[in-house]
């Protein structure tokens, strides 16, 4: 499965990527939203990873361009965040998100949910 990593904080975009990789996965990572948007458009990854506070463009805006591209082109979305509040998440899941995951959180449980997020998909 081809993912995408999007994420300003390193540690995260490192650790998340060798995981995913260790799991067979083909990875691709972004630093900032204007980056994993190029990717997106390149690679069209079946699932997103995204952090929603980055620079350029925050994941919100990277979540809606990516389900605009193509009406056959529709990824899973997961968002990442430090933002908690209600009003947060029900944004994300507004903008197009299949799951919201906060942070912190076990990169374990996010490897589970992503790889059910696929299977849903494929079903």
């Amino acid at each position: 499965m081809r993912i995408l990593i999007a994420d300003d904080e390193p540690a995260i975009l490192m650790s998340l990527d060798f995981l995913m990789r260790k799991e067979g996965h083909q990875v691709y990572v972004a630093r900032d939203g204007e980056e994993a948007i190029q990717l997106i458009e390149k690679e069209l990854p079946e699932v997103i990873i995204l952090d929603i506070m980055m620079p350029k463009i925050d994941g919100y805006g990277v979540c809606q361009q990516a389900k605009a591209l193509s009406p056959t082109y529709q990824p899973k979305i997961v968002f990442i965040s430090a933002k908690i509040a209600d009003s947060d998440i029900e944004r994300g899941y507004q903008a197009g998100a299949d799951l919201y995951v906060p942070k912190p959180f076990s990169n374990r449980d996010l490897l589970k949910k992503v790889n059910e997020l696929n299977l849903q998909s494929k079903n």
